[in-house]
């Protein structure tokens, strides 16, 4: 059994990047639903539509969740976006947080039947087309292409809505989306094959390529789900643990009501093994399983009083919950927008992207009008010039270069939660990359400290345990555990200055606990008193600083302890740069130090004295059990009880880092092979249907790789 930090707590604790640019974290952010937004032009033109409104602060869209987190102006609402999307032809509604669950894929399922559909209907007309093609009489071929009609235009109608939908409402909007030359293309096919069926002159009809264009885009489309419904982000996997029910316990009995009527105060029963709906304080001691909050395998002891998290499970007995928050303020709720921050923040190379986006429409529709008007020029033969055309606007379609970082910030932000570490900054994980040093506080960090007590009589440690009390610092917390069960005396005046000690004033006469040279010393009016402290290395920290200088990571350590001190634990560890006797304020100067030197230094801190260094550095984390301080200074929070993430958290980093990269050369390959072969004709629509779709699984099958 191991006792973790609370999420909630940790929840609480506003990011990095707010704490560093001086911005309220108060400001409530808000998600619409965008479910017909398919490529980077549309994120473009979504974030467009945003920047021009007042009441947007900030909004930043996820393709592969597709939706937008808006931050709104005080006192504004969201209905004046939601109409601005919606005037501009993009399907927006507010998100509510049942719509995340994934109980149901409904858009899945609609992909599929429609692919089936448009599949069964491309078979049969191609059976029929090989009779036409084998030579058969006027007469049967014009009976054959009206049994064609007769099965694609139904078939059309029902699998080429997704298409015709997204492009009319594009078009209508004054825009052009992914969706606009697809359903031109179909259309176009479509009714020229009809054009000849009604003429009866045509020796050979489109339907079956009109067909075959819907069931490949739909199938590839299909498949696009699919990935990122694998690589369903962490933040969605949090919401997905909401319960819609839960059962309240009111004067007359049981009833069972929906989690968000809950309010402050409901008494609610839980049996043994069910997830807590809300935040609450238990009503008796009990066993709860955070994995799913903390990646804590081990089961966390809760007492009569303290606060279990939605999201937990209740292990062994049932048990009674005095609901703390509604269901919109849990931990749940917090952690899932800390974990949606940083899937969606902008990396640096997003702007790639972004201009990639920009451009994407003057380019290629130009590009497009010239191939059409080339080749009408060249040849004369109007339905070869438009399917080059076609084929064009079809493969230039961006879409894996819109998928080339969000797949993989989704998918590894997602796999660095689930082992435990929660990163809260939006631009930590490409920071996290770029990592060469490693620095870690000592105390309470590496170690747990134990107070190895002298005989103190009642008054003596009365005071010790007054002064602890007062202070968080790792040192203090070993003695105050060591007095448990003692009386604290009544102190006045109580100052704690970080790196220095305690003060006090008991019975009118200072007092205080001080930093000596093997722990803390108490100083009483007549006398001081050595309180030695034990420590010892965390467990795995060992294998920890041995796996990050295998790696290649240089590694330091910083404390305010004493050389000698510092210098044993160190030879325990196996860390050769050692800075012993720091003040909090030259634990910053060490860190900028080592910056101007050209090193990214991690600063791995957990105490009131470490905040500095923590905001300074490249890059940070703090322990789950840190001070609030500290949690708020960090980058991120390790969740668990062990450092042993530390490794792993900073090699998943460069690998993100690689794949990144990866996949913006796969995309622009892409594109420098595929635009030429559509310009020069050698791809037919079809053709550039099936090697566009091919083109974005492959980058989020990349992003899913281990």
């Amino acid at each position: 059994m191991t006792v973790a930090a609370c999420p909630g707590c940790i929840a609480l604790a506003p990011s990095v990047d707010t704490a560093r640019k001086g911005v309220p974290d108060t400001e409530a952010a808000v998600y619409l639903a965008l479910p017909q937004i398919r490529c980077a032009a549309c994120i473009a033109g979504v974030e467009g539509v945003l920047a021009k409104l007042p009441s947007v602060k900030a909004a930043r869209v996820n393709l592969s969740a597709k939706r937008v987190r808006l931050v709104l102006a005080p006192g504004c609402d969201v209905s004046t976006a939601l109409q601005a999307l919606n005037d501009a032809g993009f399907d927006a509604h507010e998100l509510d947080a049942t719509a995340l669950r994934p109980a149901n894929d409904d858009a899945g399922r609609r992909l599929l039947a429609r692919a089936a559909v448009a599949g069964f209907a491309m078979m049969n007309v191609m059976a029929i087309s090989v009779a036409v093609w084998s030579g058969a009489g006027d007469v049967t071929r014009v009976m054959f292409h009206w049994v064609s009609a007769a099965i694609a235009l139904p078939a059309l109608a029902f699998s080429a809505v997704p298409f015709f939908a997204s492009a009319w409402g594009a078009l209508r909007a004054g825009r052009v989306n992914m969706d606009v030359p697809i359903a031109l293309a179909i259309l176009l096919a479509a009714a020229t094959s009809l054009y000849e069926t009604f003429a009866a002159r045509g020796a050979h009809t489109w339907f079956d390529a009109a067909l075959s264009l819907t069931f490949f885009l739909l199938v590839g489309r299909y498949l696009e789900h699919r990935a990122r419904a694998t690589a369903r982000s962490a933040a969605a996997e949090l919401t997905a643990l909401e319960l819609p029910r839960a059962t309240r316990l009111t004067a007359t009995g049981r009833e069972t009501v929906d989690v968000a009527v809950l309010m402050p105060d409901d008494r609610i029963a839980l049996a043994a093994g069910a997830r807590a709906p809300v935040d609450g304080i238990a009503e008796i001691a009990a066993m709860v399983d955070r994995s799913a909050l903390t990646g804590e395998a081990d089961p966390v002891a809760l007492a009569a009083g303290d606060l279990a998290c939605a999201g937990e499970v209740i292990l062994g007995a049932p048990l009674t919950l005095r609901a703390t928050h509604r269901a919109e303020d849990s931990t749940l709720r917090r952690l899932a927008a800390l974990v949606e921050v940083a899937e969606t923040g902008k990396h640096r190379y997003s702007g790639i992207a972004d201009r990639a986006a920009r451009l994407y429409a003057p380019v290629v529709h130009g590009l497009a009008a010239v191939a059409f008007a080339v080749w009408w020029a060249l040849t004369g033969d109007l339905h070869h010039a438009i399917a080059v055309a076609t084929a064009t606007l079809i493969i230039t379609c961006p879409c894996a270069l819109a998928l080339a970082i969000p797949a993989v910030t989704a998918a590894m932000t997602g796999r660095l939660f689930r082992a435990g570490v929660l990163l809260k900054s939006p631009t930590a994980l490409e920071r996290l990359a770029d990592i060469d040093t490693v620095v870690f506080d000592k105390t309470g960090t590496l170690t747990e400290g134990v107070a190895v007590l002298p005989a103190l009589d009642p008054d003596a440690a009365s005071v010790a345990l007054s002064l602890a009390q007062a202070s968080n610092h790792p040192a203090s917390r070993a003695l105050a555990a060591s007095l448990a069960g003692r009386a604290p005396a009544e102190l006045r005046d109580v100052v704690e200055v970080a790196g220095k000690g305690v003060t006090g004033l008991w019975n009118g006469v200072p007092v205080g606990l001080a930093r000596g040279e093997d722990g803390p010393e108490l100083h009483l009016p007549d006398r001081c008193i050595p309180l030695p402290l034990t420590e010892t290395p965390r467990p795995g920290t060992v294998a920890l600083i041995a796996a990050l200088r295998a790696g290649g990571w240089q590694v330091a350590m910083i404390t305010g302890d004493t050389s000698a001190r510092a210098a044993a634990l160190a030879a325990k560890l196996g860390i050769d740069q050692i800075h012993a006797g720091v003040l909090p304020h030259e634990k910053v100067d060490l860190v900028r130090g080592m910056a101007e030197q050209g090193r990214r230094v991690l600063m791995v801190g957990d105490g009131l004295n470490d905040t500095a260094a923590l905001a300074a550095a490249h890059a940070s984390l703090a322990p789950g059990s840190a001070l609030d301080a500290a949690r708020v200074a960090s980058d991120g929070v390790i969740l668990g009880g062990t450092l042993g993430t530390i490794a792993p958290t900073l090699s998943l980093a460069r690998r993100a880092r690689s794949r990144i990269k990866q996949n913006l050369a796969l995309a622009a390959a892409y594109n420098c092979v595929a635009i030429p072969v559509a310009v020069m004709g050698f791809a037919t629509p079809l053709m550039a249907a099936a090697v566009m779709s091919s083109s974005s699984i492959l980058v989020v099958l990349n992003a899913l790789r281990r």
